[in-house]
């Protein structure tokens, strides 16, 4: 009997010890408490709605960009296209369209790779501006004190050509001077040395004329700054960090990749296929830079300021600052809808627009490139962190138009209804010279 009393009594302790301990650990449902719940749900819901809505506009974009592409290639315009949009840090669209060779069913995808031609300028002027960043030149160095066999007119005249002017296509040297030494293969630094038989059209910095031979000297003055070829300074400061596993600068590497776009020309009988060749591989700042959808999207994700961590947005600012009026011909965007005003900064074009839909000022950061009959268009507009790049593997007529047609679907599905999507989003990615 009195084991079971004190076995009652034990009972008894414990249960009235659990119910203090779950007494001690409740705590009343304050209305902050109440107020922080609903909020949750609240940023739960928006959270959803909003990944719900970019979905929605991400399908709506590949279908209008695969209808625009289809309709080329059944008109015969275009072989292939290698096509990025990107918008913030998002890449909303890295895919292709058509194929790599006419003569094979092999088809363009997110990974081709295709020549860029010109489009390289644009690297090769973000690499002066890190260089810059670090202390290691200046835009007003001259180039003659990299390249000692260089002149161009009297001495006072060579002195007066800085960095900033071969950036910019004001160095005085009459247009397109020497790109038939480029395409013939000669090293540049015998190119370098036969500038003195050109004669200057205007002093330094006065007028635009559009170069290849004089702004591939800047590769020899960053190979003079770094101790390397300006291709392994490519690769080790932006091909690497920002993972454009596919970007090179050499002939030996883009023939060892079995995913490369071939070039094609167009004849009465339509388009035939060629073959790659190696020209502007002695002019890679110019010129020699091979590259993918998916790396052209990376390499815009970057310029619209995605990755501080490679470069600070803040140092790019001088790429892109007007340095000249390009007042010349009738080039193609300027007959691009709202187009104001072109000026040329250091490896880019940047154009002046009245946006058709908000009628706001805008600015555009743009080149082309052609070289191996391949042509290509890339543009950034950077107020509205959006980035588009057309690769193709043709001298396609659609080239000249191409920007503002997508760019024109872009609007509509994104900003026509404001629609704007204001919180991160994980990267996505639906697989002449001028």
């Amino acid at each position: 009997m009195r084991r079971f009393k004190i076995l009652v009594v034990f009972t008894f302790s414990i249960m009235l010890l659990l119910f203090l301990l779950v007494l001690s650990g409740h705590k009343p449902v304050t209305k902050e408490m109440e107020s922080a719940n609903l909020l949750d749900k609240k940023q739960f819901a928006l959270n959803a709605e909003e990944s719900r809505i970019y979905k929605e506009q991400q399908q709506k974009l590949l279908i209008a960009i695969s209808n625009y592409f289809d309709k080329a290639l059944k008109a015969g315009d275009i072989v292939g296209a290698g096509v990025s949009i990107v918008k913030g840090d998002s890449i909303l669209l890295s895919s292709g369209f058509g194929k790599k060779n006419i003569d094979t069913k092999a088809k363009v995808n997110a990974e081709t790779v295709f020549r860029l031609g010109s489009l390289s300028k644009g690297f090769t002027g973000v690499l002066t501006a890190e260089l810059k960043n670090e202390g290691k030149l200046s835009y007003q160095d001259r180039v003659s004190d990299y390249i000692p066999q260089f002149q161009l007119g009297s001495q006072e005249n060579t002195a007066d050509i800085k960095l900033s002017h071969i950036l910019s296509h004001t160095s005085g040297t009459p247009y397109h001077s020497f790109t038939n030494l480029v395409e013939a293969g000669i090293p540049l630094e015998k190119i370098a040395g036969r500038f003195n038989e050109v004669t200057p059209i205007n002093k330094p910095g006065e007028m635009y004329s559009y170069q290849n031979a004089m702004f591939a000297l800047t590769g020899e003055v960053t190979k003079k700054i770094t101790g390397n070829d300006i291709g392994v300074s490519l690769e080790n400061r932006f091909f690497r960090p920002l993972g454009m596993c596919s970007a090179s600068t050499n002939y030996e590497t883009l023939i060892q990749n079995k995913n490369v776009a071939v070039p094609h020309s167009k004849s009465r009988r339509g388009w035939r296929s060629k073959k790659l060749n190696d020209h502007y591989d002695n002019a890679i700042a110019a010129g020699g830079v091979n590259a993918s959808a998916l790396d052209m999207a990376k390499w815009m994700r970057f310029l619209l300021g995605h990755n501080p961590d490679v470069l600070e947005k803040a140092a790019l600012e001088e790429v892109f600052k007007p340095r000249v009026d390009i007042n010349i011909g009738r080039k193609y965007y300027k007959r691009w809808p709202g187009h104001l005003a072109s000026y040329y900064g250091f490896g880019w074009r940047i154009h002046k627009f009245k946006d058709e839909i908000t009628q706001k000022q805008q600015t555009i950061w743009h080149h082309g490139g052609s070289v191996n009959s391949f042509r290509n268009e890339i543009a950034v507009y950077p107020s509205a962190d959006i980035g588009i790049c057309v690769l193709l593997n043709s001298n396609s007529p659609i080239a000249r138009t191409v920007i503002p047609d997508l760019h024109k679907i872009v609007e509509e599905i994104y900003f026509k209804n404001q629609e704007k999507i204001s919180v991160h989003l994980p990267e996505t990615a639906v697989n002449s010279f001028e």
